[in-house]
């Protein structure tokens, strides 16, 4: 597959990730698809954005999307919303996030996992291994 194709494959998986990912924060209103699959969504929605501009070369990509998600996680034991004056607007409290949860952080290693074992996958058909 060329490189622009693999570009136009990522950028559609892209698009139709966000898409899902606005659908569950508008419309899902339950315990586990809205807080668990958002954040297994959203980490492999991040893989592929990458992997529009870095097409080839992205062994590691899923770890260090999972690193970036890690860090971001972990920043939100600190009140960064409110002190850069933006707490009282609903989509940054949504994106930046307001509290630490290890179970985002385990969503974010699945999320990166599959995305990983799906990458994989499609490596060694390529190369005819399986």
């Amino acid at each position: 597959m060329s490189t622009r194709a693999k570009r136009i494959v990522y950028a559609v998986c892209a698009f139709l990730l966000l898409v899902t990912e606005v659908l569950i924060g508008l419309y899902v209103k339950d315990a586990f698809v809205r807080p668990y699959g958002g954040d297994v969504l959203v980490v492999i929605l991040l893989c592929c954005l990458v992997r529009v501009v870095f097409p080839e070369k992205a062994k590691l990509l899923a770890v260090y999307v999972f690193a970036f998600a890690a860090v971001w996680e972990f920043s939100q034991m600190l009140p960064l919303v409110e002190v850069i004056g933006l707490g009282d607007i609903a989509f940054f409290r949504i994106a930046m996030g307001t509290s630490f949860a290890w179970l985002d952080i385990v969503c974010y290693a699945v999320g990166c996992a599959l995305f990983w074992g799906v990458e994989c996958l499609a490596y060694y058909k390529k190369k005819k291994v399986f």
